[in-house]
Parts: structure tokens; C-alpha cells; sequence
């Protein structure tokens, strides 16, 4: 744009600068030329001797088309131009109202002025007051200098286009090729962008290629690698506090699983006395039991989501998701008569590769959910459908809803429902680990798990591959 700029400037002035100087030279012509050919006219082309100091002299030796006029007041009395160079012919001008006002227009100051001309076109034109009380004015055609600017115009158009088209190619490729660092650092930080960060162990990223460092680019090159190397630290520190928490996780989930189930089974046995026991003693070893045994099924579910965080493989057969779907809905009419369970499956059974015994648990965590945190009475729909070679299972029911600042957290671990929703439910608000177990047994089988819900419609869904496609 600068350069464009900057040639448009230049042949603006180049061509401003020669119509001056050659309007100049014509007026110098028009001095040279001075009144002679405009007074021969009043007698047929010639002057007498007092006029000119040359009696008998042609006064008609102009250039061609030279053009001249005689006034008297505002009335012209003669016009007429040269014929050729030889200085014998002249031809009279037809004129005008307006090209006789325009003649009767010119100052008599002997300097050059521009008119233009109904039948000539523009003409130079130099008035200047005769011995007679008469105006005399004698023009030159403008014609060849606006053909020499035309022409400097052409050129100037030219030469400055081919200029600018080579600049153009020329300045686009050196900056390619100077931008070529920049595009390596731009494909190397599109390949780190790609690189999954968000958990697990990250693999070394990319370098961007080193370049001078004494250069923009170079110095961009050089803190992008310092920039990638302070994350690759962090990732790892992150990844080895991961697995320091799993394993303890999973170490601290085993290692309780003994002494919960033998303080479980010493309660048991306490209750089975066959002597009197104190009832408040008697209430006393029930709620032992009953807190042993919910926290050996939290040992159990922090144990498998350890295990699951860790990795380990679940085993691959086929599973029928319809008849597992069928167990759970009956299970839950056992432990949740006060709720209404229906049915909605599709007509030919639903197979997915996975692990039988999970699969269940992912099932019977949802209609735990849907019946702990409902109120008695509520429906709680199961479907099961097939869907461009995924199985989806949906569990909805018609309670109160999920708060929406507890719904982006609901798969996290330890997340407990919202007062809202646990109000006048049938059970308690759980561990907070149900839902986690969800999301993290579907994506252990290459599924997923999402959470829809508004005042009187919750809708959980589960994503399984069939493994068809």
C-alpha cells in the first residue's frame, strides 16, 4: 500500500510538473509570436511598415494552427487560424455566442490564458491591447501538450504497474520465506494443541525448529520451547501426583476392606448374643453394622474407580443389556415400591461387548439415583434403543431436577444432589460416588454419559459402542 502510495505520488507530480512546463513553454511561444498574425488580418494578412519595420513582410509565417482574433469593444470582427506552415493560407473560424464571450472574457494583460474553443477545442490564448483602441489575441493549440501528459501518463501507469506487480510478488515471497520459522512454530503449537493433557501421562511435546535467535521469530522460536518445556515439567509432576493419589487410593481401599468387614462381622456376631442385650446397646451394634456396611461399599467403589483410573482392562464378552436392564427395573420395584417403573425397550434384544458385572453396576446406580433422590410416587422411565450403532440408555424421571450449578460437576466424585432434590426423596443423598462409577465404567467401555435436567424432567443418558460398526 506505502509503494502504491508512493508511485501514485510521484506520477501525479511527474505529470503536474510537465503540463506546467510545457504550458510554459507555449506561452513563451505565444510572447515570440506576439500580435502579428491577429493585426494582418485587418488587412488581409498584411501590415503596413509602421506596424512590423518590414514593409511589405508577410506577417502570416505562424505555426499551423495558430490561432488569431481582433476585437473592437466586446465585438470580435475577425477569427481566423493558420492553414499550414507555409505562411500562405488562413482559415476563417466559425464562432459562437459562447466563444465569443469567452474571447470577449480574456484580459488584455498579455499573459497566456486557457479557453477552450466550440470548433477548435482548447487553445492557449494571449490578449493584448492594439494601437487602434482594439484587442489583439493569439492562440496556440493545447493539443500537444496534453498528448505529451497523456502520454507521461501512460507510461507512468505502465511502468508503475509493472513496478508494483513485481514488488508485490517479489515482497510475498520474501515474506514467506522469511515467515518460513514462524509457520514451523504456528505447525509445531497446532501439534501440541492436539496432544490430550487433560489426565494421564503426556508424552513429550514437540520442539519448535530452533532459528536465530537474534531474530523476532528466532526469540518467539526460543520462549515457545522454554514455554513447552516449564509445561512438560508441570504435566509430569501432575501426572506422578496422579498416581501417587491412586495408588494410595487403591492401597488405603484394600487395605480398609479387612477391618470394615471384621468390624461388620463382630457387630453381626454381638447382635446374634443369645443373652439379653440393652437396647440401646442392641441400636447401638445395628447402627455399626449399618455404617460398616456402607463404608465397605464405599471401600469397594473407591477401589474399583482406583482400578479403573489405573487403566486395568475390564473383560470383553457379549452382554445383554436388555436382560440386564430387565433385572435392574425388577430389583428397583423391590427396593423402591413407592416409585412407578416403566418400561420402554426396543423389540429386538440389545447386545454390547463389555463386562457383565459392571455394566449392572452402571445400571443399578442410575435407578438407585433416580429412586434416593426422587419423592415417593414419582415415575422413573428406563429406555433402551439402538442408534447409528450405539446402544442408549436413558433413565428419566419426573422429580424435582438438578440444580444447574450441580450439573456440570454431577459425574465428578463425591458430589452430593442439592438439597432440592433430596427433599422428601425416599432414601438418603448416597456416598456421592454412584454417578462417578457411571461415567467411569462407560468410558472404560468407549462410551459416554450425560445429564439433562430442568424442573420435573431429569434425564440421565449412556452411550455404549455395540461394537457392530
Amino acid at each position: 500500500m506505502l509503494l502504491a502510495v508512493s508511485c501514485a505520488a510521484v506520477g501525479v507530480a511527474a505529470v503536474v510538473e510537465l503540463n506546467g512546463f510545457l504550458t510554459g513553454r507555449l506561452d513563451q511561444q505565444l510572447h515570440e509570436a506576439g500580435v502579428r498574425f491577429p493585426a494582418s488580418l485587418e488587412h488581409g494578412g498584411m501590415l503596413p511598415s509602421d506596424h512590423d519595420g518590414d514593409e511589405g513582410g508577410d506577417t502570416r509565417r505562424q505555426a499551423a494552427r495558430t490561432f488569431g482574433a481582433r476585437l473592437v469593444g466586446d465585438t470580435v470582427t475577425n477569427a481566423a487560424v493558420v492553414a499550414s506552415g507555409s505562411g500562405t493560407g488562413t482559415v476563417t473560424v466559425p464562432l459562437g455566442v459562447q466563444d465569443r464571450r469567452e474571447l470577449a472574457g480574456l484580459p488584455a494583460d498579455g499573459q497566456g490564458h486557457t479557453t477552450e474553443l466550440s470548433s477548435l477545442g482548447e487553445y492557449r490564448m494571449m490578449a493584448t491591447a492594439g494601437r487602434d483602441g482594439d484587442v489583439l489575441i493569439t492562440g496556440l493549440p493545447m493539443e500537444p501538450v496534453a498528448a505529451a501528459v497523456h502520454r507521461l501518463e501512460l507510461v507512468a501507469a505502465t511502468v508503475f504497474g509493472a513496478a508494483l506487480a513485481v514488488a508485490g510478488v517479489a515482497g510475498a515471497l520474501w515474506v514467506r520465506w522469511s515467515l518460513r520459522p514462524l509457520s514451523r512454530v504456528a505447525a509445531t503449537a497446532t501439534r501440541v494443541s492436539e496432544l490430550p493433557l487433560s489426565s494421564g501421562e503426556v508424552a513429550p511435546a514437540p520442539r519448535a525448529p530452533e532459528s536465530d535467535p537474534r531474530s523476532e521469530v528466532g526469540g518467539v522460536a526460543g520462549a515457545f520451547n522454554a514455554m513447552l518445556g516449564h509445561v512438560e515439567d508441570a504435566l509430569t509432576k501432575r501426572h506422578a501426583s496422579e498416581e501417587r493419589l491412586r495408588s494410595f487410593a487403591a492401597d488405603a481401599s484394600h487395605e480398609l476392606r479387612t477391618p470394615v468387614a471384621s468390624i461388620r462381622g463382630h457387630a453381626e456376631l454381638a447382635l446374634l448374643h443369645p443373652g439379653p442385650v440393652p437396647q440401646k446397646v442392641a441400636r447401638a451394634l445395628e447402627r455399626i453394622e449399618a455404617e460398616a456396611a456402607r463404608m465397605g461399599e464405599m471401600v469397594d467403589d473407591l477401589l474399583l474407580l482406583a482400578r479403573l483410573d489405573a487403566g486395568r482392562p475390564l473383560e470383553r464378552h457379549p452382554v445383554d443389556l436388555t436382560l440386564l436392564v430387565l433385572d435392574a427395573v425388577t430389583d428397583a420395584q423391590v427396593t423402591g415400591p413407592g416409585h412407578r417403573w416403566k418400561l420402554e425397550l426396543s423389540e429386538e434384544p440389545v447386545t454390547v461387548p463389555g463386562d457383565a458385572h459392571r455394566l449392572q453396576q452402571v445400571l443399578a446406580n442410575l435407578l438407585a439415583n433416580a429412586r434416593l433422590h426422587t419423592p415417593v410416587g414419582s415415575t422413573v422411565t428406563i429406555s433402551l434403543e439402538i442408534e447409528d450403532g450405539t446402544a442408549v440408555l436413558k433413565v428419566h424421571d419426573d422429580g424435582p431436577g438438578v440444580a444447574a450449578d450441580v450439573q456440570p460437576k454431577a459425574f465428578e466424585r463425591f458430589t452430593r444432589a442439592d438439597r432440592r432434590r433430596t427433599e422428601g426423596a425416599g432414601g438418603g443423598t448416597g456416598t456421592g460416588l454412584g454417578l462417578s462409577i457411571v461415567a467411569a465404567v462407560a468410558e472404560a467401555h468407549g462410551g459416554s454419559t450425560t445429564l439433562e435436567s430442568g424442573p420435573g424432567s431429569t434425564t440421565f443418558t449412556v452411550r455404549l459402542p455395540t461394537g457392530d460398526g
